[in-house]
C-alpha cells in the first residue's frame, strides 16, 4: 500500500489538472511547476549548488559532500519541455548523488515555447561536450533523466555512437517518455489512476516538442532507436502512470539489443514519484537502489563500505 507521504505526488498532479485551463501562457506554466513540484523534494542536506555555464548550456554542479570529484552523473530534467529547470530538481538530484558519492551536474534545455526539436538535444551535446572537455572519463559518467530527460539522454547516446566516441558507462531513467507514437496499452489500462498524463495531454506535448515532424523519429522517440552497444540501464516506473508500458516496451527492446537492463515498477506510484525523496519512503527507496545498482559500475565502493582514500 502507498504511503501517506507518497499521496503529495498524486494530489500534485491532480492539481495540474484542474489547472489545465488555467495555466494559459507557458509562464504560468513554468512558475506553477517551480512553486508546487520543487516542493515536493526534501531538502538532502549536505549538498552544495554550484551554477556554471557548460559550454553555453545553464547548468549547476550537485556536489555532496565528500562526494568522489571524478566521478559525474549528467541529468537531464523532466518537465514534458514545457517546465521543470534545474532548480525544481535540484534537490532530487542532490538526494541521488548523494545516495551515488559522486558529482552530477544537471543542466537546461530550452523549452517547447523557445525552440522545437532539436534545440533541446543540442543543449544535452553542449552539456555532454563541456564535461568531455573538463577532462571528465566517460566510463566515470553516469547519464540519467526523468520524463522527458530520457529522450535527452539517448539522443545524446545516439549521437555519441554516430561520432565513434566513447560512450557513459551506465544509464538511469525514472518515468522515461520513449514513444511519442503513444502505442502503450496503458495510456488506456491507467486512464483512472493517472490524473494527469491522458492520451490527449501526452499527445499536446509531443506536437509542442516537434510540432509535426515524425512521431517515431529515433531522436524524440527512443522506443524506435537502435540500442545495440548502449550501456546498461537501470529504469524505474510508477504502476499506475499511463507511460508505464513505455518503460516495459523498452526494457524489452533494450535486452533484445543485448543491453544489460533492470526495470522495477513501484505499485501504487504515479510519474516521477522520485522527486518526493527525502519526504516519502517510496522515492527514497527507489534512490536507494539506483545507487546500490550504479556505484559498482562506477567503480565506487558499496554504500557504508569506507576506503582510505577515493576510488581510483
Amino acid at each position: 500500500m502507498a504511503s501517506i507521504e507518497s499521496e503529495a505526488n498524486r494530489n500534485h498532479y491532480a492539481a495540474i489538472a484542474a489547472n489545465a485551463g488555467k495555466l494559459t501562457s507557458p509562464q504560468a506554466i513554468i512558475d506553477h511547476n517551480d512553486i508546487h513540484w520543487t516542493a515536493l523534494t526534501g531538502e538532502p542536506r549536505g549538498v552544495d549548488y554550484i551554477e556554471v555555464d557548460a559550454g553555453g548550456v545553464a547548468a549547476m554542479w550537485v556536489v555532496p559532500k565528500g562526494a568522489d570529484e571524478q566521478r559525474v552523473l549528467l541529468y537531464a530534467h523532466g518537465g514534458g519541455f514545457i517546465g521543470g529547470s534545474i532548480y525544481t530538481h535540484r534537490k532530487m538530484v542532490g538526494h541521488l548523488a548523494k545516495a551515488v558519492g559522486c558529482r552530477a551536474l544537471l543542466y537546461d534545455y530550452p523549452l517547447a515555447h523557445q525552440a522545437k526539436h532539436p534545440a533541446q538535444l543540442k543543449a544535452a551535446m553542449s552539456a555532454w561536450n563541456w564535461l568531455a572537455d573538463q577532462g571528465f572519463d566517460p566510463g566515470r559518467v553516469v547519464i540519467a533523466g526523468d520524463s522527458c530527460g530520457a529522450v535527452l539522454t539517448y539522443g545524446v547516446l545516439q549521437r555519441l555512437r554516430a561520432q565513434g566516441r566513447p560512450l557513459p558507462v551506465a544509464a538511469l531513467i525514472i518515468s522515461g517518455w520513449f514513444d511519442m507514437a503513444m502505442t502503450a496499452a496503458s495510456y488506456e489500462t491507467n486512464r483512472e489512476k493517472d490524473p494527469a498524463f491522458a492520451k490527449e495531454a501526452v499527445d499536446w506535448l509531443a506536437a509542442k516538442f516537434i510540432g509535426n515532424a515524425d512521431r517515431r523519429d529515433p531522436e524524440v522517440s527512443p522506443l524506435y532507436a537502435d540500442l545495440s552497444g548502449f550501456p546498461p540501464v537501470f529504469l524505474q516506473a510508477g504502476a499506475d502512470e499511463t507511460l508505464v508500458d513505455e518503460s516495459l516496451m523498452f526494457a524489452e527492446r533494450a535486452r533484445q539489443a543485448g543491453v544489460e537492463t533492470r526495470l522495477d515498477v513501484f505499485d501504487g506510484m504515479l510519474h516521477s514519484f522520485q522527486m518526493m525523496a527525502g519526504r516519502a519512503p517510496e522515492a527514497d527507496d527507489a534512490i536507494a537502489r539506483f545507487a546500490a545498482w550504479v556505484r559498482p559500475r562506477m567503480g565506487l565502493p558499496a554504500a557504508g563500505e569506507k576506503t582510505s582514500e577515493k576510488a581510483a
